[in-house]
């Protein structure tokens, strides 16, 4: 059995080792499972395939080198943006289950009818007309697949992993907006920052106050505009956003798509945090809140970057609900099935 350094590999070029993500791990063990089973199905024929079968198993081959390419391909930055090699994998990987489904000898298809409805549940809306059929046929037929039923199990097999393909992109177009507005906020508050070490006068006076008109003016960390008193505001904002991060992560699920979606949501906070405690300070400044036009000591104003640090919680739990739904709608094998509203004629559905 041939190997390279912390990799062994079968005669197929299978088994986990190249790649570091346990993601992209769980991938590759999918591809020698899939290619087992085409081993297995050649195996059962030791006189051959029909013509049309074998031209069937070649193309299972091709699906599955390409999945094989997508997940041992050294990763860069766009890729992981793009999620070409994520979407090239998990295409070819569907399309080789479909094809393994249609050379199943006929024998064997019983089993499989709760698999691929399993499948059409998690991914296929009530309404869906393949799943509905297939439901129907399975439920009449004591929930075993026939030769009858078989192009409609691959149809319906088809279409729910044509569903889940696009639930993945729109987590991964949801990932990528994130990491736009991470870095766009990050990037406006280190002009902000800029700005202040170059020109104090014109940006930093508006984070110090004059308690009254005979007192010094105040400022976070003296009595005149620097750099450094906008650093410090922007700071503790920052603190104090990941300070309620933190906390919130109670509320943050994990997930199991090769997405960071999470951990996004986080960092989204923290650039967020300095803008909200500069921008709160502003709007004291300018006298928008009343009664807090002039604070009167560094200590106090610094109090208050940490509260509009802190209060960014409100605007960004928003964006945490809609992260939380885009999840949601991922709907992997390792799921519940999703519920909603039944009719009461519905019979109860069995869980996968």
């Amino acid at each position: 059995m041939p190997s390279t350094k912390n990799t062994v590999l079968d005669a197929d070029k299978d088994v986990a080792g190249y790649t570091r993500s346990s993601w992209w791990q769980r991938t590759v063990a999918h591809v020698a499972e899939l290619q087992c089973q085409l081993n297995r199905i050649k195996s059962l024929n030791p006189q051959g395939l029909a013509p049309h079968e074998q031209e069937i198993a070649t193309k299972i081959e091709t699906h599955l080198n390409a999945a094989r390419q997508a997940a041992n391909r050294k990763k860069n930055p766009w890729s992981m943006i793009s999620g070409a090699d994520i979407d090239r994998a998990f295409a070819n990987i569907h399309r080789a289950e479909t094809k393994i489904l249609r050379l199943t000898p006929k024998e064997e298809l019983g089993e499989l009818g709760p698999l691929v409805l399993a499948n059409a549940r998690q991914h296929l809306g009530d309404e869906d007309p393949r799943r509905a059929k297939l439901e129907e046929q399975l439920r009449g037929n004591g929930h075993r697949l026939t030769e009858e039923m078989r192009e409609l199990a691959i149809t319906t097999l088809l279409a729910a992993q044509m569903a889940e393909e696009k639930e993945r992109a729109r987590a991964r177009s949801f990932r990528n907006i994130l990491l736009v507005s991470v870095a766009a906020t990050a990037v406006i508050a280190g002009l902000f920052l800029l700005w202040g070490f170059l020109s104090p006068s014109s940006i930093v006076s508006n984070v110090c106050f004059t308690p009254a008109p005979n007192k010094p003016q105040v400022c976070p960390i003296g009595t005149s505009e620097t750099g450094q008193d906008l650093l410090i505001v922007m700071a503790f904002g920052s603190a104090a956003a990941a300070f309620a991060a933190a906390v919130s992560l109670k509320g943050i699920q994990g997930t199991s798509t090769p997405y960071s979606v999470p951990m996004m949501l986080v960092l989204l906070r923290i650039p967020v945090g300095a803008l909200a405690a500069l921008m709160g300070l502003v709007l004291i400044h300018g006298g928008f809140i009343p009664g807090l036009s002039s604070l009167d000591n560094g200590p106090q104003i610094i109090a208050w970057a940490i509260l509009f640090g802190i209060l960014q919680e409100s605007v960004t739990r928003m964006v945490d609900r809609q992260g939380k739904d885009v999840l949601n709608n991922v709907r992997g094998a390792e799921r519940e099935f999703q519920k909603g509203p039944r009719k009461k004629s519905d019979a109860p559905r069995e869980k996968g």
